[in-house]
């Protein structure tokens, strides 16, 4: 911006005519011509920053209109890509506010303050969203092995799912796993952000920042060599950072102490390979997080001779319908029985079930062990709602099914819950019933624990999504109309560990599921008690 250069020469000006009279003279007019011609240069600069910010506002604009017309030729298709779902959400926040920064300098102020106004009715989302999504597919990429750089390319998997990401992308991405104190992430995408920021001719990221976010997560991930490269980069271009002038003593400190000469080589490779580094993944407390994943993955943990004894037949349970339309079952487990029944849904019935749960949908909760409240958990990522039997004939017709299947009474189970996975929406492993701890679960309901789950899948799933069992290696993968099946109870009421499962990330599609839990009393004489007290059926 110049304005206030300009001011300045104006003011220059009717001082000189006010105090000198310079009209009177061409000597005193022939130094104006120097100053018009300053003016000219710095009305020129002027012009041609008003001209970039409109050039800049352009280029969001056709992106917004390309995004909005890949995604209006099938909506649902467009956001069951997670990198098309982060980029979605990452335009209205993150690009949205850098826009937002250019327009409010001179004439969008009008139009910016219009947007603000009604901005709750235009449902932006929020920063929390931009974290989740940046978050899920942080998820993706280590359950599913997927390479920085081929997600980066949009490919999921060796298939061309999504565009390119930018450098912009890639580092909002390092940004927000440098919030969450993820310095192996901040690696990765801040690595890749600076790989594309080289190969960029409009640039959508600062050098500087990539390289102070970059330098610093190298060091926090024990790569002080490196972080040392990337600092003196950095003072390359920005030689009075205080803080890399801070850092840059403490890592020759370091360096120092270990024993490493100064200088050492300070070139940095092109591209920036992470691979040369020494990276360590975020701890959790999940112990069978490596199982879990593997699962998901569709990597064969089951032993052979048990899957080659797993059979599929036809079934009727002396229910009279089913003498003329018997129910497909297919054996996913012997021990504990986990079985799959096919077809057991129609399309109308998904459709309905659908339809009444969106306007519904709170974020999915899980129960408190302590306090027995129902509370959200960043290790269960959906959205659910809850509908009664008596609100629709399909829903009736649907849990009278599931009795007549089982054999269950359906009098003690508890409502239909509906739930649709959002972007890398998962459920890591738990058990569906009441432990020892848990003192207080379904005390409001008094129908005891859940005897059993039964669990429909409402939509064919591209990619991931599956449901796992990592104690016994089994997986059961989402088929539109089809449904799972299994006692998390043996006959004495005791829990069954062996259930102990979990609902893989949605790598691509979207994942619509219901679920019936059934509670034990009523089943006394449905499923009575073994004849003795270890029986396991």
């Amino acid at each position: 911006m110049c304005i206030l250069p300009c001011l300045t020469v104006i003011l220059f000006l009717q001082s000189s005519v006010v105090l000198g009279e310079m009209f009177t003279a061409l000597a005193d007019l022939e130094g104006l011509v120097l100053t018009e011609l300053e003016l000219v240069k710095q009305l020129d600069t002027y012009i041609q920053e008003e001209e970039n910010k409109l050039k800049l506002l352009r280029g969001h604009m056709e992106e917004y209109e390309n995004m909005y017309q890949e995604a209006s030729a099938d909506v649902s298709k467009y956001l069951a890509n997670p990198v098309n779902a982060y980029l979605l959400v990452k335009s209205l926040t993150s690009d949205w506010k850098k826009i937002e920064g250019v327009m409010s300098q001179n004439f969008g102020s009008a139009f910016l303050k219009n947007i603000t106004q009604h901005r709750s009715d235009l449902r932006f989302p929020s920063d929390e969203d931009l974290n989740g999504a940046a978050v899920a597919l942080m998820r993706l990429q280590d359950t599913y092995k997927l390479d920085t750089h081929a997600l980066a390319k949009g490919e999921l998997l060796g298939k061309k799912y999504s565009r390119q990401l930018t450098a912009g992308d890639c580092w909002e991405l390092g940004r927000q796993s440098y919030n969450n104190g993820d310095h192996y992430h901040t690696v990765l995408w801040m690595g890749e952000a600076l790989n594309k920021w080289d190969d960029e001719s409009n640039k959508t990221a600062a050098r500087e920042d990539i390289l102070d976010y970059l330098s610093f997560s190298t060091f926090k991930q024990g790569n002080v060599k490196e972080a040392l490269q990337l600092t003196n980069e950095l003072l390359k271009i920005v030689p009075y950072h205080q803080r890399a002038i801070g850092n840059k003593k403490h890592y020759e400190d370091v360096l120092r102490k270990e024993g490493i000469l100064l200088p050492i080589e300070m070139i940095l490779t092109k591209p920036f390979n992470t691979a040369n580094l020494k990276l360590k993944k975020p701890v959790d407390n999940l112990e069978e997080r490596d199982k879990y994943e593997k699962l998901c993955r569709g990597e064969k943990l089951m032993d052979p001779k048990i899957e080659g004894h797993l059979r599929c037949r036809y079934i009727t349970n002396n229910v009279p319908f089913f003498f003329i339309q018997p129910i497909k079952m297919e054996e996913a487990l012997l021990k504990p029985m986990i079985v799959v029944y096919h077809d057991v849904m129609s399309d109308d019935e998904i459709e309905t079930v659908k339809k009444m749960a969106k306007p519904r949908f709170k974020r999915a909760t899980i129960r408190n062990s302590k306090t027995g409240e129902l509370e959200p958990a960043n290790y269960r990522i959906s959205k659910s709602a809850w509908l009664k039997s008596e609100e629709h004939d399909h829903i009736l017709k649907v849990t009278r099914r599931v009795g007549d299947i089982t054999g269950l009474d359906m009098s003690t189970a508890e409502d239909l819950q509906v739930v649709n996975y959002g972007i890398g929406g998962h459920y890591e492993p738990h058990f569906d019933y009441a432990r020892t701890e848990t003192t207080e679960a379904f005390k409001e309901l008094g129908w005891g624990n859940r005897i059993a789950t039964w669990l429909f899948y409402m939509s064919d799933v591209e990619a991931g999504g599956a449901t796992v069992f990592p104690p016994t290696g089994a997986a059961v993968w989402p088929r539109k109309g089809s449904a799972a099946f299994w006692y998390n109870l043996y006959p004495n009421g005791k829990g069954n560990e062996l259930t102990r499962h979990a609902a893989c990330p949605v790598l691509s599609g979207s994942k619509w599921v219901s679920n019936r839990w059934i509670h034990e009393h009523r089943q006394e004489f449905r499923r009575p008690c073994g004849l003795t007290f270890d029986a396991e059926m």
